[in-house]
């Protein structure tokens, strides 16, 4: 039978996610989402700074699933937690990470799906409504909406979801008159339900985790066994050399101690572009 055919799954969000969720899982699982309300998930941090989020994204994001389980009295729960930071290439570009990790208290085991990218998000601080405009306008405005404040970016009079034009001047007029300096603070609203861009990576970290769901452990047939390391060390194509490419994969279970050394079956050596020696 598979383990989640008729299971209902609690996620809890005020932000709209299970519009990209539900649509995923449920038809390839067998299973029924419901969506958990009663509770400002905003109380486990913000992106604008104002409540900040203790512990790292996936601890934020266990908080959530277990939440939602106990306000369902449900065994299995979802949550998804996003971050916007760096890119970890060259630092100087936006990364949006997205995860959402499903708990089961009836499997003992926990599984996080992830989709990773380009972010979507900047921000100004500016006295002229024409470099607002074009700032806007810039961020995908007014389907990305924005968030105002005057004077600097930890300003505690916070204008969320900023959608229309009409309603942007208006909020920025009002944002100029309470700064000292005449100057507001514009920046993205990157929560889910304001942000088309993070919504659909929120659609990839779910099939990222329909996957995992998908993939059962050979020894005890829990759901979630995936990789969790590659081994560097395809031969060069040319010379034979070493690559950083991989050359082998670890699959590991989620919940019992298999694990697998399976090499990889797509190529047998690396371009030599990525070669030590060749490309020095």
């Amino acid at each position: 039978m598979e383990p989640f055919a008729g299971q209902r799954i609690a996620l809890l969000t005020q932000h709209g996610k299970e519009a990209v969720i539900s649509p995923v899982l449920e038809p390839a699982l067998g299973c029924r989402v419901e969506l958990v309300t009663g509770y400002d998930t905003d109380q486990l941090g913000t992106f604008t700074r104002d409540i900040p989020r203790p512990g790292s994204q996936l601890e934020a994001a266990r908080r959530k699933a277990r939440m939602g389980m106990s306000l369902s009295g449900l065994p299995v729960g979802l949550a998804s937690e996003g971050s916007f930071a760096p890119d970890p290439f060259t630092g100087m570009f936006t990364w949006n990470v997205e995860m959402l990790v499903l708990i089961d208290d009836r499997l003992g085991l926990e599984v996080v799906g992830m989709a990773q990218g380009p972010g979507h998000a900047e921000q100004l601080l500016t006295d002229d409504w024409a470099a607002a405009l074009a700032f806007a306008q810039r961020m995908g405005f007014p389907a990305h909406q924005l968030v105002l404040r005057p004077q600097h970016d930890n300003d505690p009079r916070v204008h969320k979801g900023i959608g229309d034009e009409a309603t942007l001047k208006t909020v920025f007029d009002q944002c100029q008159g309470m700064a000292d300096d005449g100057k507001v603070f514009l920046e993205s609203d990157l929560r889910a339900c304001a942000h088309p861009s993070r919504m659909a990576r929120i659609g990839e970290a779910a099939r990222d985790l329909l996957q995992r769901l998908q993939s059962a452990c050979p020894a005890c047939q829990a759901p979630g066994f995936w990789i969790t390391t590659r081994e560097p060390g395809l031969p060069c194509e040319q010379c034979g050399t070493p690559t950083r490419q991989y050359r082998a994969e670890t699959w590991r279970c989620v919940r019992c101690p298999h694990e697998e050394r399976r090499p990889r079956t797509d190529r047998q050596t690396a371009d030599a572009q990525h070669c030590p020696h060749c490309n020095p």
